[in-house]
């Protein structure tokens, strides 16, 4: 092929292709212009919406990869190159990682949803899983916990956003249960002054709900008395255990008994 033939050829796929390259140029620079608009708009309406500043980088790079994934197969395909073939292969592709990363993914939509709803936010103590504790991070794929004996506890989101969760930190006041018992014979009315003073004489203890206390079982060694308080959430394990150890040293105090299992051996010499 001589030189001529060359300058033909060249001249050729000049005018052939030459007004698709500009072309393709032209919407090239355009098309990544509107994406980086429509990507820092679309962070703006995240911001807005008062969407967990973690997902927000996160959410923005994904839209912002998936706009420009588009802007390049629409170049591509006005360069008079075949997508359709392109597209198969990439639909397969993601189709193989989406199967393979199944759990990942999964894990990933779970945290997208608890980051949006907000179930529960950090610093929130949890009963989840099996595990209780305080929500120490919020990730895209784990949240993390931290029980009150300093245990990290990393449970996957996936299983999260799908099962049941107890949130103790929704509410400002929470209700605290006692179950106390006295032996048969000791004065019921005497055990229900004994608790009623002790719970008033607790300034956490709130009186609005009023305090309930009541003969709840009569068991096969104590008659038990419920006692049910209200309580401001940060004050319930205080209130709990102190109470349990005001009632031990004030029934004894009292002269109530607090019995416990007893069992009579009668041997029988013959």
């Amino acid at each position: 092929m001589n030189s001529e033939q060359l300058l033909t050829m060249a001249t050729d796929l000049s005018v052939e292709y030459g007004p698709k390259l500009v072309g393709a140029i032209v919407v090239w620079i355009i098309g990544s212009i509107i994406v980086k608009l429509l990507s820092k708009g679309f962070t703006k309406v995240l911001e807005k919406n008062n969407t967990d500043p973690s997902l927000v980088p996160f959410l923005s790079s994904l839209v912002a990869t998936l706009l420009k994934v588009m802007l390049v197969i629409s170049v591509l395909g006005m360069l008079g190159i075949e997508m359709t073939s392109f597209i198969a292969i990439l639909g397969a592709a993601g189709l193989a990682v989406g199967m393979a990363l199944s759990g990942t993914l999964q894990n990933f939509a779970g945290g997208v949803m608890i980051l949006i709803f907000k179930p529960f936010k950090v610093g929130d103590v949890i009963d989840a899983q099996g595990f209780i504790g305080s929500v120490h991070e919020i990730q895209i794929f784990n949240t993390i916990l931290k029980t009150p004996d300093n245990k990290t506890i990393i449970i996957p989101n996936g299983g999260l956003s799908t099962s049941s969760m107890t949130n103790f930190s929704t509410e400002q006041r929470r209700r605290v249960d006692w179950t106390f018992g006295i032996g048969y014979g000791d004065s019921t009315e005497k055990a229900k002054q004994v608790l009623q003073g002790l719970c008033d004489a607790d300034s956490r203890i709130l009186n609005d709900p009023e305090v309930f206390i009541a003969v709840s079982e009569l068991a096969d060694s104590s008659v038990n008395f419920v006692v049910r308080a209200w309580v401001e959430a940060g004050d319930y394990w205080g209130v709990y255990f102190d109470m349990n150890e005001k009632v031990y040293k004030t029934f004894a105090e009292q002269g109530l008994s607090i019995p416990y299992p007893q069992m009579d051996v009668h041997v029988n010499n013959q």
